[in-house]
This record gives structure tokens, sequence and C-alpha cells, in this order.
């Protein structure tokens, strides 16, 4: 199956960057990565998804091949505004929204403010207080404080990698090295993704603020599926529990021998879960 085929479009005045899988007839998917991520992180799923189905994945501003934001507007808010920007030049009515980490904040957000677009609702590993109040969140803010700005080699860069994700894939740590980093003239390999602006507004203060993502699973209107890895330190298993109990149309599972990142660390599982869940009647 040939690879996802580059897009070009400008949201929120910035060049923005999409890939695009399947049948251009087919019913949409639309894909949201996380918070130091791309879109072709999701080529496994959405070379699966592409049997049936036309799936979308877009660099998030200051990711991939879309443009950095000069005023690291970093924040909800502002992915959210580029999703509806993003939707409404596709010309999209009804599609189904899957989203990482912030991706999945962004697809909270959006499926909460636009019930009639979002037919169905993936979020993996993350819910309300994940990047707040976790032993994931901590982390996450000591990665973004030590990461280097840049690498000699590509060994260092594999090397860095394998020591931040141990459990990780040899293909999806390779897919990371491909796509978060670019070569300097210096020689020297540097970052593809704004991290000192991503970084800059994820450390200064709340990235979301006045956002209540409680609030925004109680107003969910279609099936959600939370996909968490059973070794997550970013979405405790309790906080599955009583979104399950606040919000009837949602239910969760658990993704074996996966962290935080369940896509990389056990794609044939997250896949299968995914895949099941697009499959199911409506209620």
């Amino acid at each position: 199956m040939p690879p996802g085929t580059s897009q070009y479009v400008r949201l929120g005045g910035l060049r923005a960057h999409y890939l695009e899988w399947g049948d251009p007839a087919g019913p949409p998917v639309v894909l949201l990565h996380g918070l130091r991520s791309y879109a072709a992180t999701w080529e496994p799923l959405a070379r699966h998804l592409s049997r049936r189905h036309r799936v979308l994945a877009l660099d998030f501003r200051g990711r991939g091949e879309s443009d950095w934001d000069p005023e690291r507007r970093y924040v909800t808010a502002s992915y959210v505004a580029d999703v509806e920007e993003w939707v409404a030049l596709l010309g999209l009515r009804r599609f189904t929204l899957v989203g990482h980490s912030m991706g999945g904040t962004v697809g909270y957000v959006y499926a909460a403010r636009h019930p009639g677009q979002v037919a169905r609702l993936v979020v993996e590993d993350i819910g309300p207080g994940s990047s707040t109040a976790t032993e994931g969140a901590d982390r996450v803010r000591r990665e973004l404080t030590s990461t280097p700005e840049s690498f000699e080699s590509l060994d260092a860069a594999y090397a860095f990698w394998r020591a931040l994700r141990p459990g990780m894939p040899g293909a999806a740590i390779r897919s990371r090295v491909e796509h978060t980093l670019r070569q300097g003239a210096d020689g020297r390999l540097t970052w593809r993704l704004d991290l000192a602006g991503i970084a800059h507004a994820r450390l200064s203060g709340d990235p979301s603020p006045g956002l209540d993502l409680w609030q925004c699973v109680a107003s969910l209107r279609c099936p959600t599926l939370v996909v968490r890895g059973e070794r997550s330190d970013f979405l405790p298993e309790r906080t599955c529990v009583e979104m399950a109990a606040r919000q009837p149309l949602l239910r969760w599972v658990s993704i074996a021998r996966a962290g935080h990142y369940a896509h990389d660390d056990n794609p044939r599982d997250f896949e299968t879960a995914v895949s099941h869940f697009l499959r199911e009647p409506p209620p």
C-alpha cells in the first residue's frame, strides 16, 4: 500500500501539512497527534484503516512539515481552531475523530463543541487531569527541560530515543528520528519541531486556560472509546472508570504491553481495538 499523500493548506495564517490515505469517497477518519509528535506517527493505523476509510492526519502547527508559529500560540484553543478550519476546507460533514494525548484533548473539546460532526471519538491515553496531576505530566515537564537542542550523529539521536522510550519498538523509533529531526548546515541534527516554542507554552502556565475536560466529557454526544496503555503513567485507571460512570456513551479499554504511546508500543492491539470500535453499529 502506498504511503500517505502530502497536502498543504493554510490554517490560522500558517502553512499546514497533512497526510491522506485511502479512498476519497470512503467514510472519513481524522487523526490528531500528541505534543511532540507528527502526522506520520499514525502511518501503521492509517494504512490499516484506509482499506475501508478515507484517513487524514494533520501536522499541528510547529510540527512535521507545518509552519512554526512565530507567536508561539501552542495552546488547545489554537489547535481546535486549526482543526475547525481544516475540516471546513476539506468539506467534511461527519467523521470519526482519533486523538493521542494532546490530540486527544483537542478531540474531547472538538467533539463536545461540534456534536453534529463527530460520529465517533477515539481518545488515546489522556483524560481530565492527565496533563497537570499525574506522574506522566511530571515526566513530560522533565523531558521538555532536558532534551538536547541537537545531535552530532544519527547514532546519538537513536541513543536518545532508546533511552527516552526503552520499550518502544524499533520501527517507531526510526519513525521518530526520521520525522522529528533534520540535518543543519553544520552537519548536526536539529529538531524539525519547534521544541523551544512548544516547551515555553507547556511550561509557562496552563496551556488550556478555562478548559474543563470533565465538562467536555459530559457534553459528548457520540460513541467514545478511550484507549489506555496498560503501563501508562499519564491516564490512571480511576480516571477512566469515572469518565465511564459520568458519560454513558464512553467506554475504555487497556492495551497490553503499552505505555502512554500505545499506538507505538503495541500497534496491532491498538489497531484491533480502534477498527472493532469503528465497525460496531451505532447505539
